[in-house]
């Protein structure tokens, strides 16, 4: 006899309605062919174990196959021999020679001779260079702006002073517009950084482009405005100063911005807008989409650790536009390793092909005539693996949502129903089925994302965060085996333990993928009522889950288990390497930027928060097909056994994290001295030191050399009892990160190449003849990058300055932060004055103290003994950024 299997079927007789027996194969034929019953809905028997690794496999080969092969494409790059049959082309030959002039600058920081002279001359001869090879269609304007202003930046003021700007307007001779399309990027870098990535590759496509339009004979409806921008990083001065002063500014009515958070690869657009969806037309027609509005929503949310120049156009300009960046390889970003050999030709020519089409589009676009009547909301896009774009309004989202998520409600209502008549139970045994395996299905869900969760605590707890920022296949094992061991393991004994259920197995499996489609069409129904427009990932999942299930309806193979599991996998396909890219990229993005986004959080937690999510989107539809498969339960553990056996891994040696010069560690230091006065100008407290800020997570990865040094003390340590911590705090990040930063004080004091920042009362003088205000004009003078505190005693207030008021207006609390800076500034001094009142009219005790910190962060390098030695005791896996500065406080 052959094994028995359970057959339930139908018959009219009520007695026998329902009825399930035992079978042989012999005897299931025998019956079927006696009775002329189509049995077409038995147990079917289950696969052999051994094809579930090949199952797995299949979409393990997929990923490698499609997705990391079509996210690392790129086009062939053009040179310049090519030019005279492409002669329309992007050359991204060119392009890299004029990239490799402009790195052997070096580091082009605010206020040095690098930046504001050396990079503005090498400009401004490429831009004649493409003036004389200009075709007579075109003319050009070109400007040097020089100019000072603030605003209101994180939680400082932004105070900026001779900043430059070289700005190319392009246009044809015959051209009446007065709207242009403005193309931004920067040419300064951080200090210590060549800049070739971040962003001199960009700033070399925009002259490649700027020189390809010149030489065509149009058209360009609109005049094209090119930003060559002095001071992105000090941050975003330069765009502030054009847009806010520039007498081109209120003519820019479309932005395409062009940054680097990455160094090579695929620009991905990540933030579009605000509103003008017309704008993503143009974008569609660019030859290498690759974009996700749920970049944008991520990039607001602020969680990576960034800014560009596209928020300052979009709050103080309201232009809309593109915010496009390289995204990978952001492990060389803000480093000495950002070197123009890092930058493929390859990388070029898919940017310049982009940023052409999108100029050329955008410039003789008809919407650039009003675009305000054009602004008709948000807008939700993505692209599908470079293939092709996708694009519609938040209000056509919404309708797109609710359309899909009715018709999956039907649908699953209809499955149900087919399960009723075809199994003999009634509606009642079916939905109730159906709730205990959506509720299953919910503990599944909270277990794997319990358990990922855990291992990210885990790892970290134990001194181990960061395993994988290097060996980013561990990311495998910490994080999606868990999820796929917790998603699998309870309907694996659910099912196990109801095998002699009268509804068959095909459909309890079904009833699992229902409940999955349920969960996430009240995800979709969430997110949409919160105005998220990342909503659109979790209706895909629903949209093609309900395909596979209309298609199995339709054809009646919801009866037959094997050919509805062919149906389902076969509209996973799709899904699957659309979900995996986007994880690919979002990894790709994320990893790096956890080298240098603070200390403050787990970043295990980010890297597990992600799988979560994709694994949901992923493998919510896949991993209930291996319950077809024989011990089922062996191979769900085998998923929790990898895991185990990845965190082993990740613990010993071959999990560190970091590589020289490829995935380095980052540190900060400052030597510094630090001089605090007294209300009679006497010095209470002078003392030298090493300031340590570690960017990552690792922060006692350097206790070690600390401690041949000095004793270090957390910066924190400081902060109740001096203003600002009394330290020479470079930005208002730096006293974020006060609880992971440390102070070593040493005898030494720092080489100075230059003198220390003088602050001189040059007057204070009672207001309006009134005896309670009173008003204290001070002169600044010292290095270009400087930060101002200013705090408050004896209960006096603010009631003026002629800083940014907004923090006066506002009346938010004290002590006050601004960082203030200069460009092409000989003198670099600075004028201000702060009005007070105090109630009782008694100046005779302190009412302000005011802290300076200089900071020279792009001269020549003059260590002292102890200092140097303690640089170079770094291990060459680490990136170490350093300079002098000193900080010194007075009481008025």
């Amino acid at each position: 006899m052959g094994p028995l299997q359970i057959v339930c079927f139908r018959i009219r007789a009520p007695l026998l309605a329902g009825t399930c027996i035992q079978m042989t194969d012999a005897m299931l034929k025998s019956f079927k062919s006696k009775y002329h019953i189509d049995v077409d809905f038995e147990v079917p028997k289950k696969i052999p174990w051994y094809y579930a690794p090949l199952f797995a496999s299949f979409w393990l080969a997929l990923y490698l196959a499609v997705v990391v092969t079509q996210i690392n494409h790129l086009p062939d790059p053009l040179n310049r021999e090519d030019e005279a049959r492409h002669p329309d082309a992007f050359i991204a030959e060119r392009a890299e020679m004029q990239l490799i002039n402009l790195s052997r600058i070096g580091p082009k920081v605010v206020g040095s001779v690098a930046n504001e002279v050396t990079a503005v001359e090498f400009l401004k001869q490429q831009i004649e260079e493409v003036k004389a090879q200009a075709s007579d269609y075109f003319q050009f304007e070109v400007d040097v702006q020089l100019a000072t202003g603030s605003y209101m930046h994180w939680s400082m003021v932004n105070m900026y002073q001779n900043i430059q700007n070289v700005v190319v307007k392009m246009s044809a001779k015959n051209s009446t517009s007065e709207n242009y399309l403005l193309i931004n990027s920067h040419y300064d870098s951080v200090p210590g950084s060549p800049g070739a990535g971040d962003a001199g590759s960009m700033i070399t496509v925009m002259l490649e482009v700027m020189r390809v339009i010149s030489k065509s004979q149009g058209p360009l409806k609109h005049p094209i405005v090119f930003l060559f921008n002095g001071a992105e990083e000090n941050p975003l001065q330069a765009s502030h100063a054009f847009i806010t002063q520039h007498k081109w500014a209120e003519n820019c009515k479309a932005l395409i911005n062009l940054d680097a958070a990455g160094s090579g690869g695929r620009e991905v657009l990540f933030q579009s807008g605000p509103e003008n969806p017309w704008l993503m037309r143009y974008y569609r027609e660019v030859p290498h989409p690759f974009a996700t509005s749920m970049g944008e929503e991520i990039f607001q949310a602020g969680i990576i650790p960034s800014d560009t120049d596209f928020r300052i156009f979009r709050d103080y300009g309201g232009v809309p536009g593109f915010d496009m960046a390289y995204i990978f390889n952001g492990y060389v970003y803000h480093t000495e390793y950002d070197r123009v050999n890092i930058i493929s030709k390859q990388s070029l020519q898919n940017t310049g092909d982009n940023v052409l089409a999108l100029a050329k589009g955008v410039a003789n676009a008809p919407e650039m005539d009003n675009p305000e009547d054009h602004a008709e909301g948000h807008v939700i896009f993505y692209d599908f693996l470079g293939w092709f774009m996708v694009f519609y309004t938040q209000t056509t989202g919404v309708i797109i949502n609710a359309v899909v998520c009715s018709v999956a409600v039907l649908a699953i209502a209809v499955s149900l129903f087919f399960m009723t008549a075809r199994s003999g139970l009634t509606w009642g045994a079916v939905v109730t089925r159906y709730l205990t395996t959506f509720v299953i299905q919910i503990v599944s869900l909270a277990l794997a994302a319990g358990l990922t969760m855990l291992v990210a605590v885990f790892m970290d707890g134990v001194g181990r965060p960061m395993t994988w920022f290097s060996e980013t296949w561990l990311l495998i094992g910490l994080f999606f085996c868990p999820m796929f061991f917790g998603m699998g393991i309870l309907p694996a004994y659910y099912l196990e333990k109801t095998k002699q259920d009268k509804l068959s197995l095909g459909f309890r499996i079904q009833l699992f993928m229902h409940s999955h489609c349920l969960f996430l069409i009240v995800l979709t129904i969430v997110m949409t009522a919160m105005g998220l427009r990342s909503s659109f990932m979790c209706m895909m999942a629903v949209l093609f889950d309900i395909t596979a299930l209309i298609v199995n309806l339709v054809t009646k193979w919801h009866r037959r288990a094997y050919w509805f599991a062919i149906a389902a996998m076969v509209c996973q396909i799709l899904p699957f390497l659309y979900y995996t890219s986007i994880a690919h990229a979002t990894y790709m993005t994320m990893l790096p930027m956890t080298g240098r986004s603070g200390s403050a959080s787990n970043p295990d937690l980010l890297m597990a928060g992600i799988a979560v999510f994709m694994a949901i989107l992923f493998a919510g539809f896949i991993m209930p097909l291996f319950l077809f498969f024989r011990k089922t339960r062996t191979i769900i553990y085998s998923f929790l056994a990898i895991a185990v056996l990845f965190i082993i891994i990740a613990v010993t040696p071959a999990g560190f994290p970091y590589k020289a010069k490829t995935a380095t560690q980052r540190y900060s230091l400052i030597h510094a001295q630090r001089t605090l006065h007294r209300a009679d100008g006497s010095i209470r407290l002078q003392e030298a030191g090493i300031y340590v800020y570690p960017q990552d997570r690792r922060i006692n990865s350097a206790d070690d050399y600390i401690k041949a040094i000095g004793e270090k003390h957390k910066v924190s340590e400081y902060c109740d009892v001096e203003m600002f911590c009394g330290m020479p705090l470079y930005n208002h990040r730096w006293h974020k990160a006060r609880e992971r930063s440390f102070w070593i004080p040493i005898e030494e004091n720092p080489n100075l190449p230059g003198s220390r920042p003088a602050l001189t009362l040059l007057n204070a003088h009672n207001l309006e003849g009134s005896i309670s205000r009173k008003r204290y004009e001070f002169q600044l003078v010292g290095p270009d990058h400087m930060t101002i505190f200013i705090g408050l005693q004896n209960e006096v207030k603010i009631t003026d300055w002629s800083f940014n008021d907004t923090m006066i207006r506002e009346k938010w609390e004290q002590p006050y932060f601004i960082y203030f800076s200069y460009g092409k500034d000989e003198v670099g001094s600075l004028t201000f004055t702060i009005d007070v009142e105090k109630s009782d009219g008694n100046f005779n005790v302190p009412v302000l103290e005011i802290g300076i910190a200089g900071h020279w962060i792009h001269q020549d390098k003059n260590r002292t003994p102890k200092y140097e030695q303690f640089v170079k005791s770094f291990p060459s896996y680490a990136s170490v950024n350093d300079w002098v500065a000193t900080y010194e406080s007075w009481l008025f």
